[in-house]
């Protein structure tokens, strides 16, 4: 009733091929890592913030062994939105550096989370302040 399969199936291993090039999860992890970090680094360098790109080129400079290059990027979007997108990769870099284990790096994304954050609260602050004074 049924034919048997003659072909090689689809589900096979893919670690059956010796040819690929495997990486361990620290060295998947690390490469995040050092991705988010990059990202933010140039968001940073956007926002202006050079003691903050000073500390996360030597948290890069540490994990590589090599000093990242600071290239200024024209201010693309609002502050705010930087300041999001900064926020969402810290976050990223924190989660990244939880699980690595890399407290240096963990603890430098909440820093970076926390200042973004404050800079994102800051104009709703000024906003209730003038409703209460106002």
């Amino acid at each position: 009733m049924y034919e048997p399969i003659r072909t090689k199936s689809v589900h096979t291993m893919a670690d059956a091929d010796p040819d690929f090039p495997h990486r361990s999860r620290e060295e998947e992890l690390d490469t995040q890592l050092v991705g988010h970090l990059a990202a933010l680094l140039a968001v940073t360098d956007a926002l202006g913030q050079t003691d903050a790109a000073e500390r996360i080129t030597a948290r890069l400079t540490a994990l590589r062994g090599v000093r990242p290059p600071h290239v200024p990027a024209p201010a693309s979007g609002s502050p705010a939105a930087l300041h999001r997108r900064a926020l969402a990769l810290a976050g990223r870099a924190l989660v990244v550096a939880a699980s690595r284990a890399d407290t240096t790096s963990a603890i430098l994304a909440a820093q970076l989370m926390d200042t973004h954050t404050a800079a994102l609260r800051a104009p709703d602050d000024r906003d209730r302040t003038l409703a209460v004074t106002g």
